[in-house]
C-alpha cells in the first residue's frame, strides 16, 4: 500500500521524524490555515440553499484546512492504481509501521480502517463483527464515535465516495468516524484496528498545529454551551440503535495502542 503523509511546509522537523518511521511515504503538502485564502477555505464549507447547518456548529479554520489537506491526499490516491492506501498526519507516532507494507491482511469488502487510538487511555468503542487479522491483531466494525484522523486506510471506492462531496459540514475525523453526525458513515462502514498502531502527539507530549484555531470556539459562552448540548443530543439519539447492536452481540471494546 502506498502511504500518503500530510505535512505542513513550515514543519520540516515533523517530516524528518516521520521519514524515520515510514521512509517510503509520499509527502502531501498540507493546506496551511495560517496563510490560506479564507474564501478558498470557506467555499468548501458554505451550506447550499436548503442544506442543513453544520451539526456540530462552526468549523474552526484549522479543521477546514485539515480536511482539504486530506482531500488532496485522497485525490492523489485515486489518480494512482492501487486498491488501498494509508493516510497519515505528520504528528502521529506509529508502533507497528510494518503492518502498512501491504493490504493482504485486509478482509474483502473493508473500505475504511482506523489505525489510531484517539482520546483518553480508557477510550471504548462499540464494535461488531470482531475478527482476527494477521497474527497479532483484530478488527471490528465501528458503531460508535471514535474521532481523530491521524492514521487510517481507505479503499479506492471509499476515496472516490469522499471526493464526490462538493461541500462539507464536519471536520474530517467526524466525517469518517462519527455515526452521530456523518451522512457518509454508514456507506463508509469504518473498522477499528485492535490494538491500534498510531497515537497523535497531543496525547504523548505535544499539541496539534491546528489547536490554536479552536481556542476561541471552545471558550465558555452561550455558543459553546449550545454546541455541547447539541452534541450530547446526537449521542442520545444513537442510543436505541446501540442498545439493539449490543443485544445482537456488539461489544464496547477498549482501544489501546501496541507497545
Amino acid at each position: 500500500m502506498k502511504i500518503y503523509l500530510i505535512n505542513l511546509a513550515r514543519r520540516p522537523d515533523r517530516l524528518a521524524a516521520m521519514r524515520v518511521q515510514v521512509p517510503a511515504c509520499e509527502r502531501v503538502e498540507a493546506v496551511d490555515a495560517a496563510s490560506a485564502d479564507p474564501a478558498a477555505l470557506d467555499g468548501w464549507f458554505a451550506a447550499a440553499p436548503g442544506q442543513r447547518k453544520p451539526p456540530l456548529g462552526e468549523i474552526p479554520r484549522g479543521d477546514k484546512a485539515c480536511l482539504l489537506s486530506h482531500r488532496a491526499a485522497w485525490a492523489l490516491f485515486v489518480a494512482g492504481g492501487e486498491a488501498h492506501a494509508v493516510f497519515l498526519e505528520d504528528d502521529v507516532r506509529l508502533s507497528a509501521g510494518a503492518l502498512l507494507g501491504d493490504d493482504g491482511w485486509l478482509p474483502a469488502g473493508v473500505e475504511v480502517v482506523k489505525l489510531e487510538h484517539y482520546g483518553p487511555p480508557g477510550q471504548r468503542v462499540l464494535l461488531t463483527d470482531l475478527r482476527a487479522v494477521g497474527e497479532d491483531f483484530k478488527m471490528g466494525r465501528m458503531l460508535s464515535r471514535h474521532t481523530g484522523a491521524a492514521a487510517y486506510i481507505l479503499s479506492r471506492r471509499a476515496a472516490q465516495m469522499l471526493l464526490e462531496e462538493t461541500r462539507f459540514d464536519l471536520p474530517v475525523d467526524h466525517l469518517l468516524f462519527n455515526p452521530n453526525n456523518s451522512a457518509l458513515f454508514a456507506a463508509l462502514s469504518p473498522w477499528q484496528l485492535l490494538p491500534a498502531i498510531a497515537r497523535q502527539e497531543q496525547f504523548v507530549g505535544a499539541k496539534s498545529d491546528i489547536e490554536n484555531t479552536r481556542v476561541k470556539l471552545r471558550q465558555m459562552s452561550w455558543t459553546y454551551v449550545k454546541r455541547e448540548l447539541t452534541r450530547f443530543a446526537y449521542d442520545l439519539k444513537l442510543i436505541p440503535r446501540q442498545v439493539t447492536a449490543l443485544l445482537k452481540g456488539a461489544k464496547f471494546v477498549a482501544v489501546k495502542t501496541t507497545d
